[in-house]
This record gives C-alpha cells, structure tokens and sequence, in this order.
C-alpha cells in the first residue's frame, strides 16, 4: 500500500510522518538514567549534565555519529563523569537505558504506513542495538530508518534532516516530525517541517491524528476524517 496522501493543514501538503525512536517509539532513556542514577546513589540528572557538557564533542556525542567504538568509549564516558566528581559505571549504565517499546506508538506508525511516507530518524549507536529494540521488526514499518551512527551526523544538526528529506524525496514543509526533546525538533521547525514534541504518548497521538485527519485509534484501524 503506502499509497502516499496529501493532508492540507493551512498551506501544509503533508506526505511523510517521521518519529523519533528513544522517547517516542520507546520509552525515554532519560527513564534509564534516572534508575541507574537512583541505584547508585548519584545526583538526579547527572548523567544528563555529563552529556550536556561540551555536547558536540564528548564521548556519547562521538559513539553516536559512530566516531568511536564502544572500549573508547566506556573510558572516555566514566573519565567525563570523574572529572565531575562522580563514578559511574558506563556499561551498566547503558544496560538500564535499553527501555521498553510502546505498542501504542507502533500501532500509529502502522496506521500512518498506510497513508503516507514514514521515518525513523535517531541518534544511536550500534552497541547492544538489537536488545535496545526489543527485537521488534521496525524495517517493515519505515520507509526509511536513518541511524546517526552510520550517517555519521546527528540530531539536532540540520544535515540530519536533510539527508532523511533526501533519502525520502519529500521537501520539509511536507513532514511532520515527532521527538521527545525540544532541542531536536527546533532545527526541524525552522526548516518548515510541521513537529510534535512527546511528552505523553497518547495527547502526541491524538495531535497527530488531528495534524493528518487520520484517527489513530487502538485497533490498527486508521479512519480519515470527514
């Protein structure tokens, strides 16, 4: 099928939906730093003010544009987080980060597939990637799956919104993109890209539905509107 559709919203001609992954499709790793944090006794938040420092640069930023492998890794991350006056262990850090899929989500991109071009556009790394999945065969529900450690650029630099309008054939203003963090759909706006920001599943679902006049309901039935 996939039959792709024109939904006007304004002057908005919408021929492609595209969702983060950790966040949207999954639940937020920010989830699985808090519980490892909570575990070891760490600050709140701490993991994340290790990966906000020097952000385009430091050791997460590099294994997910796929610059380094994982051992580099490991010592470089638990360095950062020394030099914060913490110890942390990255391996079991990133054990906790794996999360858990929201079938919810996966029923709208279902849906969506049917009707328009879909994307999956994430900052990964290839570490431990099958069992961060869940083992859910997500090439069969994206007409595109663009990975930040193989395109060797990540969110929230604008050429990673490029590439995936490249790779999809469709002009910005044409997408509706979905994502947890305000500070990765902000490039994506000022492109003209029309976005969602994820912060309850179910109110990102019923805005999208609204955005494409397609009810994503709970039974993989998707219904347009009027």
């Amino acid at each position: 099928m996939n039959e792709s559709i024109e939904t006007s919203r304004g002057n908005a001609q919408f021929r492609a939906v595209l969702f983060d992954f950790g966040g949207v499709i999954m639940s937020s790793p920010f989830d699985g730093f808090a519980s490892y944090e909570r575990k070891n006794g760490l600050p709140e938040g701490i993991i994340r003010t290790i990966n906000s420092n020097n952000h385009l640069d430091n050791a997460w930023a590099r294994l997910e544009r796929g610059e380094t492998d994982f051992d580099t890794f490991v010592t470089t991350f638990e360095a950062e987080a020394l030099a914060l006056g913490h110890r942390v262990n990255a391996v079991e850090m990133l054990m906790e980060v794996r999360g858990e899929i929201r079938p919810e989500m996966v029923n709208a991109v279902s849906i969506c597939k049917e009707h328009f071009k879909t994307g999956l556009l994430t900052n990964n790394f290839p570490i431990g990637a099958h069992d961060r999945h869940g083992g859910e065969d997500f090439e069969s529900l994206f007409d595109l799956i663009l990975e930040s450690h193989k395109a060797g650029v990540r969110k929230p630099d604008p050429k990673f919104y490029e590439i995936a309008c490249s790779e999809l054939g469709i002009h910005p203003t044409e997408a509706i993109f979905l994502d947890d963090l305000g500070i990765n759909l902000k490039p994506a706006r000022q492109m003209g890209m029309t976005t969602i920001k994820v912060t309850d599943p179910g109110q990102a679902i019923s805005e999208l539905s609204g955005l494409i006049g397609i009810t994503l309901d709970g039974n993989g039935i998707g219904t347009t509107d009027g």
